[in-house]
């Protein structure tokens, strides 16, 4: 007798401990409302229009329509071949003050996240102090890096991966 009631004693306080929720309420946590707050302001770019460019940044024949600079492996250098368009670039930011430009450096897929994130940062910067050196405000120019996260070729050969180490210039209202 006593082993059938030591194992009943024990089933029963056990299942005297347990508990289920009542009253069915099973919704999940709550949700922040963010109805009524503050609301969030327009940003703009300081009067410039992005759908207004200047027919001179967006004429094909102009050089200024071109707005990559590609770079060698593992490099940060500016080739001397696109020194013209860095130029043109800077020159037209100097003439146009109230313009400004978003740098921003990429890399190919090699290399760890990290790296090319740093990689892409010194592209940027790179473009950004030639243009600064030859008569852009700081205030006018922006570097970011966009690592390998926006490559312009999709493809896993050096032909893809020339092509993905470049850094892009966008002005006022293209980003």
């Amino acid at each position: 007798m006593k082993r059938l009631v030591i194992p009943a004693a024990l089933a029963l306080l056990v299942a005297a401990c347990s508990s289920t929720p009542e009253g069915g309420d099973q919704s999940g946590a709550p949700v922040e409302s963010r109805a009524g707050g503050p609301s969030v302001a327009t940003v703009t770019t300081g009067g410039v229009d992005g759908g207004r460019l200047p027919a001179v940044l967006t004429d094909p024949k102009s050089i200024l329509s071109k707005r990559s600079v590609y770079f060698d492996y593992d490099s940060y250098e500016v080739k001397a071949e696109y020194k013209d368009l860095v130029t043109a670039h800077a020159k037209f930011l100097t003439e146009n003050r109230q313009f400004r430009m978003l740098i921003q450096g990429n890399t190919d897929e090699r290399g760890s996240r990290e790296y090319n994130l740093a990689l892409g940062q010194k592209r940027a910067d790179a473009i950004k102090k030639m243009m600064a050196l030859l008569g852009a405000r700081e205030d006018q120019l922006e570097a970011v890096s966009l690592g390998e996260e926006k490559p312009k070729n999709e493809g896993h050969g050096e032909a893809a991966w020339a092509e993905n180490r470049r850094g892009d210039m966008l002005y006022s209202g293209e980003f």
